[in-house]
């Protein structure tokens, strides 16, 4: 099980970016692409004021954050191990 999911949509360049970057830390994650699945689109506003915005990662203690660092996704993980 991952610490955390991605929404995300396809096009987005940050999102590819951060990807990116977690592949090679070998960090595991859900993706889910907000342009596919309404409901995941409901939740992204929720954590960002009514705004579409993406990445948003949810962590599996119900904190967010939106398009964060690789050094910021490292200490949550690390808070929450």
């Amino acid at each position: 099980m991952s610490s955390f999911t991605m929404y995300t949509t396809p096009w987005c360049g940050y999102c590819q970016r951060l990807k990116g970057q977690l592949g090679r830390e070998d960090i595991t994650f859900d993706e889910v692409d907000i342009e596919q699945v309404p409901e995941a689109a409901q939740i992204v506003e929720q954590v960002n004021d009514g705004n579409q915005t993406v990445p948003t990662l949810v962590y599996s203690d119900g904190t967010a954050m939106t398009n964060p660092s690789i050094a910021q996704v490292k200490a949550k993980l690390a808070e929450l191990a």
